[in-house]
């Protein structure tokens, strides 16, 4: 007898007991069983889910009803009896690929996410060798190219998951679906630029797209122009989530802790010095706890005007969303920079100087796992006589693209440090990337400085 909510079904053969209203998608997981999807994304970290069931290429045989059904969007029921590999099934999922085709760029050798493409999967997994429904309805849709991502509706499959993140997680609001049929595609009110929107670039529309359609704008060719420039002096500064995530990239254990060989691939890479955000993020923590204190101060001599609580600035994406959608709040953000801007500003003044580079010849390059930072590289504020603190930022894939194309074998390399000074820290930094993040990092430093001044003024008393 079924337990209380649990439900007993067939699927390929295989008795599945899930719990009441499960989806067939993942009922088949509980078995092995693996449903190819495309509109479907289960959003991880948040309990939304990309399912408007819209692309078909999930669809299964459920005996007993006449039409195939979406994995994604269908719920079992007791005694289901499910064929996900009958001839049926493929055939539609095959088809649904290739009318999909029909009104799709075919020039995967130059597109970003050739290789990394889920749309080129799906075709290498039905063994599409023939366009049989070419000379389709492609229609014109908009391209741009913003300072952090780039967009090639063209090549949008409507799959709406970039939708879903902007609208359901991050709480932006800019992207939506626009005009009908074939002309239909992915994009803010009245078809604008990102550019005229509120976008805050903070790139998790790229991280979803299962295409070309939206990706990052690559500055890797004009990194490479200037590691090979003589007259050029090429800083780096990763940071502190680029050395946990930057060794899946190359089959390692996600979170694995790669910053010696990070250090070591980016002097090999050509970059003159490989310095660390962590440098600028003692720097955040101290910028950041003592405005702390100077509001706590002012708010307990009496005045009630002080903002409370403070919020950290070290997101560029954050920033924007408050400028754009709480223009009123401005004042409850920390005036600081965020640690990839204090990093460049150190660079290109204090650190120059030392060193005698001219400002002009120094390349401060921020490796970041948010495309923001592109964005906010090229804030006018961040400049000096036209010349940025930070002159670009690159993702972490796009590094990870770059160790492949010059051939580094990064799981064998040797660990080695940063360079001083600038490369050197407390290493609170880290904590910037884990639950609490930089408020957490900046508030045990305001903690432990009051008392330690607490514990001085006793034993001066004491003495």
């Amino acid at each position: 007898m079924e337990e209380k909510n649990m439900i007993t079904l067939t699927i390929d053969k295989h008795e599945v007991t899930v719990p009441a209203g499960t989806m067939l998608l993942d009922a088949a997981k509980t078995v092995g069983i693996s449903i190819p999807t495309l509109c479907h994304i289960n959003l991880e970290g948040t309990c939304v889910q990309n399912m408007p069931a819209s692309c078909r290429i999930c669809v299964v045989e459920i005996e007993g009803r006449r039409n195939l059904a979406p994995a994604c969007a269908t719920r079992v029921t007791p005694g289901m009896v499910v064929h996900t590999n009958s001839a049926r099934v493929i055939r539609a999922r095959k088809t649904v690929a290739e009318l999909m085709l029909s009104d799709h760029p075919n020039d995967c050798l130059t597109c970003p996410k050739c290789s990394d493409c889920e749309l080129q999967r799906l075709v290498m997994r039905f063994n599409i060798r023939q366009m049989p429904y070419n000379g389709g309805e492609q229609s014109e849709r908009k391209q741009e190219l913003t300072p952090a991502i780039t967009r090639n509706m063209e090549k949008c499959v409507y799959c709406r998951r970039c939708e879903s993140v902007c609208n359901n997680v991050q709480s932006v609001g800019v992207l939506s679906a626009i005009r009908r049929g074939f002309n239909t595609t992915i994009a803010p009110t009245f078809d604008k630029m990102f550019t005229d929107t509120n976008c805050t670039y903070c790139g998790q529309c790229v991280a979803v797209c299962p295409t070309g359609a939206l990706t990052e704008h690559d500055y890797t060719n004009q990194l490479m122009d200037d590691l090979t420039n003589p007259d050029k002096v090429v800083v780096a500064q990763p940071a502190p989530a680029v050395r946990f995530a930057l060794g899946e990239e190359f089959g390692m254990q996600p979170g694995t802790i790669v910053t010696g060989k990070l250090a070591t691939a980016l002097r090999d890479l050509g970059f003159d010095y490989a310095f660390d955000t962590d440098f600028a993020a003692d720097l955040t923590i101290m910028e950041e706890g003592t405005e702390i204190l100077q509001r706590l101060n002012k708010f307990l001599a009496g005045d009630k005007d002080v903002k409370l609580p403070i919020m950290t600035s070290c997101c560029p994406a954050w920033v924007n969303f408050y400028e754009h959608e709480f223009p009123d709040l401005l004042d409850y953000p920390s005036s600081a920079k965020s640690p990839a801007q204090m990093f460049g500003a150190i660079a290109k003044t204090y650190w120059a100087e030392k060193m005698g580079i001219p400002r002009e010849k120094l390349v401060v390059v921020s490796i970041m796992p948010c495309l923001a930072k592109k964005y906010e590289a090229g804030r006018e504020e961040f400049k000096v006589d036209g010349n940025p603190d930070v002159d670009y930022s690159i993702s972490t894939r796009e590094l990870g693209r770059l160790i492949k194309r010059a051939n580094i074998d990064f799981v064998n390399l040797p660990d080695s440090d940063f360079d001083s000074p600038l490369g050197e820290s407390t290493g609170a930094g880290v904590i910037f990337g884990i639950t609490g993040g930089v408020m957490e990092a900046a508030l045990r430093t305001v903690a432990v400085s009051r008392a330690s001044r607490r514990l001085l003024s006793t034993s001066t008393a004491l003495s």
